[in-house]
């Protein structure tokens, strides 16, 4: 041990987690996936523990008017497997976007970004997303988080 230095690890009774809010609309998708992904994983805080959930709760708004940059809303594919063969399904992000369950598609950046895994899918379990303005969270009083002002690239006006 060099100097008596010592790495820190939180222990689970320190770990203290707050809610923030994102409003979606108009954020580019993948700017916007990275920032969330970090606050879910705790890499934000200056006590990070990669073992330990120590991120923040995440609640994201208007996720139906998120924007993705070039030609990705068209382009861009989400494949799947039936089980059966030659069951490989796919949809575009424009058909999810417009369709039931616009929300999929930034949970979906999000899950990509966070490690796989028992940690990873506890961390997942933060993340709400909502297709609208409405959630149901206000009894946990959470602060905005502008992600539009970090950085002009982060949003989009077509």
């Amino acid at each position: 041990m060099l100097n008596g230095m010592k790495t820190y690890t939180m222990k689970p009774s320190e770990i203290e987690k707050k809610w923030l809010i994102v409003d979606a609309e108009d954020i580019v998708l993948g700017r916007m996936a990275s920032i969330i992904a970090n606050i879910l994983r705790g890499k934000h805080k200056p006590g990070y523990t990669p073992h330990m959930d120590c991120g923040d709760n995440v609640i994201v708004i208007n996720a139906e008017k998120v924007k993705l940059t070039g030609k990705k809303l068209t382009d861009k594919k989400y494949y799947w497997h039936t089980g059966y063969p030659g069951g490989i399904k796919e949809r575009t992000a424009e058909k999810i976007l417009g369709g039931a369950h616009p929300e999929r598609v930034i949970i979906k950046a999000i899950e990509r970004m966070i490690p796989r895994g028992p940690l990873g899918r506890q961390q997942m379990k933060n993340l709400k997303v909502y297709a609208g303005t409405e959630h149901p969270h206000e009894a946990q009083q959470p602060a905005p988080l502008d992600i539009a002002a970090m950085n002009p690239k982060n949003k989009r006006i077509a």
